[in-house]
């Protein structure tokens, strides 16, 4: 009896000595592993919900994994790097789905496998998340209408430069803007439109393509960085920047400088940091059994060349 006693306790031991090996394999306590899931990975924008994501990572000790397509209009890569991020278990995902519909089984398998998922930037059509911490994308299409109505006296032709079907935040700033135009402006008619997708090239050539069926154009709103710099490009190339009134949306170094050399009337700026570190932290919430709000409104400002010396707009964007 005492040797089987014995042979127990050697073997609960090491049992023991097995399972703190896989808690701690390096000797300390094992951080908790967040993915965080961009759109893309070659605009401004998505840096700067990397800085974000790294800033709440470091506050709160864990680790941040972050991979997504090169291009925002890769859905079919953005699906695969969601499938492997479940595969490897990791604790939590923060995704900015590049398609408000394509992306809904991949948030809803993370769901069923337990694992908390924070959408930010752009919604998608499930509600099998954790918390949406994002840009009220309306809102942003309202003040962009309600400038524009503003510089151009109530009257007068505008273009829009779309971004591309099936990004749900972008599409509210459009319909914000056309709403607003058509509710407070019907002296403004909105003559034509054009999606630019998702890089700068593609466009230019939109931009271009519009002001040249459309000779007579008092103003321009672009709704996100990309068509906001192609259209910057389209006018510059085209010689009206003189004769238009433009209206962006997002900032970075090549709008905000065209803020301040009066190439540009004004931006709509989000605040993409604190997406970033918003998803993360509502991650860490929830794995620690903390209420976390289905909804964060993580801010949105419109700026003019006037405003850029505020500390607050400084801080925005990140200008010394």
């Amino acid at each position: 009896m005492r040797r089987i006693a014995l042979m127990l306790v050697c073997v609960a031991a090491v049992l023991f000595l097995c399972s703190c090996s896989k808690k701690a394999p390096s000797g300390g306590e094992k951080k908790l592993t967040i993915a965080v899931i961009p759109k893309g990975t070659t605009h401004i924008f998505w840096q700067s919900v990397h800085a974000g994501a790294l800033k709440a990572a470091d506050e709160f000790g864990v680790e941040i994994e972050w991979i997504g397509p090169e291009r925002e209009n890769d859905r079919e890569r953005q699906i695969q790097i969601v499938d492997d991020f479940i595969v490897k278990k990791v604790d939590g995902i923060v995704l900015a789905p590049n398609d408000s519909k394509a992306l809904v089984p991949s948030v809803e398998k993370v769901a069923s496998r337990g694992i908390p998922c924070v959408i930010i930037d752009s919604a998608v059509d499930t509600d099998k998340y954790v918390s949406f911490a994002a840009t009220d994308n309306y809102k942003g299409g309202v003040i962009a209408a309600q400038r524009m109505g503003k510089i151009l006296g109530g009257k007068g032709n505008v273009l829009v430069l779309k971004y591309a079907p099936g990004s749900a935040s972008t599409e509210k700033r459009e319909n914000g803007f056309f709403d607003t135009i058509a509710k407070e402006f019907p002296d403004i008619t909105i003559v034509d439109q054009k999606y630019g997708m998702d890089m700068v090239e593609t466009s230019r050539q939109a931009a271009e393509d519009l002001l040249t069926k459309n000779p007579q154009v008092d103003g321009f709103y672009a709704c996100n960085e990309t068509t906001a710099i192609g259209a910057l490009q389209g006018l510059s190339s085209q010689g009206r920047l003189d004769k238009i009134k433009f209206v962006g949306f997002d900032s970075g170094d090549t709008l905000v400088n065209g803020l301040k050399e009066g190439k540009i009337d004004s931006l709509v700026v989000q605040d993409p940091f604190k997406m970033g570190y918003e998803g993360v932290k509502a991650i860490i919430n929830s794995l620690n059994g903390k209420a976390v709000e289905k909804r964060i409104d993580t801010g949105v400002e419109l700026i003019t060349l006037e405003r850029l010396d505020e500390p607050a707009i400084k801080k925005l964007l990140n200008l010394q």
